[in-house]
């Protein structure tokens, strides 16, 4: 066996080293897999961590370079020191990371998955052994578009960043990929390219990033970090091809692949088209509803809300990124365990867009401890909503205005929206009459069937809890 191998000219290094990668490749399906489901979720990390980790080591043993050689060990140290390093402040950050910042957190590491892709096609370019001169300048672009894109969604998702919203931004986005793919066309046939072309793309790249996400608004956000997420995947893919590596292509494939799918979601559930997410000409807050009359405000008492809740039958509760924002997840779990043992059937229902970004108030829930099985998503809820006794609305805004359905002059017209206003009752927690991402009235709010019950989420929900007990 052993002369076998080697009279095609691999050892049995290269034999274990591609043994790995399949196998890596394997538990990277595993977890994406076991990813689909929030209770699997955590053991689908640990499959696709340990997959990476075996791909890691392999690599580092066996790896050969052009010449036959293997890494050299000082590098080894420098790279194992330099991923130590890594992994403690991953750790720090995400045991100190707050749920509300989740979407920053997830903005933060997409953009460092773009930086190192597109640094490895900027130092491969000028490299003799490279032959792969599209993948490493498609690497490049997508890596630093995902790089500046994912920076400029970090500092919105934060407030630091504002928005752009101008139709002008769609023809400047144009024309930055117009010029983006001419450079590109130029550096692939040219013979001895000046090195100042690849610099230029790479500024071009990166400020296209910038221009591409600023006038994105914050409610089309989840959608931008979706299409980013997949960006940096499809970066790493090219990284992977430039080293001839198969771990880094089938990761790169399935993490590009899998945020595509995602964000094609994402885009059916705000009634958006991805080329308008492309070219940056989509979302806002500054549209208005078209004018109507869209009726009072109507307040309900804590003592009101505790006897309409305890006494009934079915309660959905919708959250939204004010529930996160207001920290009322802990709460919200305890009134729904209070109501639940009084015999009220208390469900969830969740937009696929609700917060900012895919999953979000999933996420929030089960760190509350909130059973897998009541949250159930929009399309499941929609046809029991008539049936409900009380929808409670924590937080959410749009993804239950009405206008969706009915108002051709919204922004959010053809929106799919989880149908709170068929519910039999109806109690909306919010700080004010302030607006939600799209900028609009929410019709809902002035709905015959809608009470109020102003102040802060946590607050509001606490007070509610000691009612119930009273009762």
């Amino acid at each position: 066996m052993n002369n076998i191998i080697e009279q095609i000219g691999v050892t049995g290094g290269d034999v274990i080293l591609e043994l790995s990668y399949l196998i890596a490749a394997i538990l990277f399906v595993i977890g994406l897999k076991l990813l689909s489901h929030p209770e699997s979720a955590k053991r689908g990390n640990l499959w696709a961590a340990a997959g990476m980790l075996l791909a890691m080591i392999t690599t580092l043993i066996f790896h050969r370079n052009n010449n036959g050689e293997h890494i050299a060990l000082p590098n080894i140290i420098l790279i194992i020191i330099t991923i130590t390093i890594g992994t403690i402040i991953g750790a720090i950050i995400a045991r100190k990371i707050k749920m509300t910042a989740m979407p920053q957190l997830v903005s933060f590491y997409n953009a460092t998955g773009g930086a190192a892709s597109a640094l490895v096609a900027l130092m491969e370019f000028s490299n003799p052994n490279n032959t792969s001169v599209l993948v490493t300048l498609l690497g490049l672009i997508i890596g630093s578009v995902a790089f500046s894109g994912s920076m400029i969604a970090y500092g919105k998702l934060d407030g630091k960043v504002g928005d752009i919203f101008s139709p002008i931004m769609t023809y400047i986005n144009l024309l930055f990929l117009a010029i983006i793919a001419g450079i590109t066309v130029y550096l692939i046939f040219a013979t001895e390219p000046s090195q100042g072309w690849i610099y230029a793309l790479l500024a071009l790249s990166l400020i296209y990033g910038i221009t591409f996400v600023m006038p994105i608004g914050g409610a089309d956000m989840p959608v931008v970090i979706s299409l980013l997420n997949s960006f940096t995947g499809i970066a790493a893919a090219m990284a992977g091809f430039i080293y001839q590596n198969q771990a880094m292509i089938l990761g790169g494939i399935l993490v590009g692949a899998a945020g595509t799918i995602l964000t094609l979601l994402m885009c059916r559930a705000m009634n958006r088209s991805l080329l308008n997410v492309i070219i940056g000409a989509f979302g806002g807050g500054a549209g208005v509803a078209a004018n109507k009359e869209i009726g009072t405000i109507k307040e309900i008492s804590l003592s009101d809300a505790a006897v309409l809740l305890s006494y009934s039958q079915k309660v959905v509760i919708i959250p939204g990124y004010g529930l996160a924002a207001a920290q009322a997840q802990h709460i919200c779990s305890e009134m729904d365990r209070m109501l639940s043992d009084k015999g009220v059937e208390v469900k969830y229902a969740i937009h696929p867009v609700a917060g900012r970004m895919p999953g979000h108030m999933n996420v929030l829930l089960a760190e509350a401890d909130v059973p897998y099985d009541k949250l159930i998503e929009m399309d499941d809820i929609n046809p029991d909503m008539p049936n409900v006794d009380v929808a409670i609305v924590i937080g959410a805004n749009d993804v239950v205005n009405p206008a969706a359905l009915d108002d051709p002059g919204s922004p959010i017209y053809g929106m799919p929206i989880i149908l709170a206003h068929e519910a039999k009752n109806i109690i909306v927690m919010k700080r004010g009459m302030g607006k939600g991402y799209a900028a609009i009235e929410n019709y809902l709010f002035y709905h015959d069937k809608t009470r109020m019950l102003f102040g802060n989420a946590k607050d509001s929900i606490q007070k509610l809890v000691t009612e119930i007990k009273s009762l």
